[in-house]
């Protein structure tokens, strides 16, 4: 049976237009995470998006199962390779650039530049890269989307291109004051964040990041707990906005972050600048 794009597609017709349909066949997406990238990678997948750049130097890990979207067979398999194989499946014709490889002050504008739009969940471990991604994106008026997967649920925060927002400038205060204090690090950083946004999430996902956090203090790894109800939250969710901005909806923007509960089964747009 050949591959038919019309076909494929037929069932989005009603919710979304012939014409969001053609921006979003066409649409270049940078991939930049594919942990928790792995959801909206799948999910963008399945609504049209067919010109994908995929950029995660991990590997996929047995515990990456509960959440993330590979399966057994992809254990010990490049992230961004195990993802350009489902892509595949659901759409033979997408155009798939993996990089095994971990986005990094070098490499980020050359991302950026060759896409219109970017989704990103590097770990935020990795501040320097978030930071290069975000920077690029701002100076290059490309969009990017970032999400968290938060317990029971997710945040995405939407940087709309030209809007003066990016993240680089809302955690600025955070990085001067943990740098002036000796400890420019992502628990420093983070924990700032964190102290803003803690009244808006679950009383369990506050739990949750304050130990991993106290691990973290001195370096030591520590896998954060993430379950596959937020994973499939974060792909719902962004893939929604994602939507919307193509079609010239309203979108909220930063510094409002979209966060949704199934705990509370509650949305809220939660200012995270303070």
């Amino acid at each position: 049976m050949a591959f038919q794009y019309d076909e494929f597609v037929k069932r989005n017709n009603g919710y979304i237009s012939n014409d969001i349909q053609g921006k979003i066949r066409n649409a270049r997406v940078l991939f930049a995470g594919c942990g928790l990238g792995s959801g909206p990678v799948i999910c963008a997948a399945r609504t049209g998006f067919q010109h994908f750049v995929l950029i995660d130097g991990d590997t996929v890990d047995a515990h990456n199962l509960n959440r993330q979207f590979f399966d057994f067979d992809d254990v010990g398999t490049p992230k961004v390779e195990a993802l350009k194989k489902h892509i595949l499946r659901i759409n033979p014709e997408a155009k798939v650039e993996a990089h095994v490889a971990m986005l990094d002050k070098a490499n980020a504008a050359e991302l950026v530049s060759k896409v219109d739009m970017i989704f990103d969940t590097i770990d935020f471990v990795d501040l320097e890269a978030v930071l290069a991604l975000h920077g690029n994106a701002a100076a290059l008026a490309k969009p990017i989307f970032t999400a968290m997967n938060i317990g029971f649920g997710a945040g995405v925060l939407y940087f709309p291109p030209g809007s003066g927002q990016s993240l680089p400038e809302l955690l600025q205060k955070d990085v001067e004051a943990a740098a002036a204090e000796g400890n420019l690090s992502y628990t420093a950083v983070f924990t700032r964040v964190m102290s803003r946004i803690g009244a808006h999430l679950d009383r369990q996902v506050m739990e949750e990041v304050a130990k991993a956090l106290t691990i973290m203090e001195d370096g030591t790894a520590c896998p954060a707990s993430q379950i596959a109800v937020g994973s499939f939250s974060v792909a719902a969710l962004a893939m929604a906005m994602m939507h919307d901005m193509l079609a010239g909806l309203e979108v909220p923007g930063a510094p409002h972050m979209v966060i949704h509960s199934f705990r509370n089964h509650t949305t809220k747009l939660v200012n995270i600048a303070g």
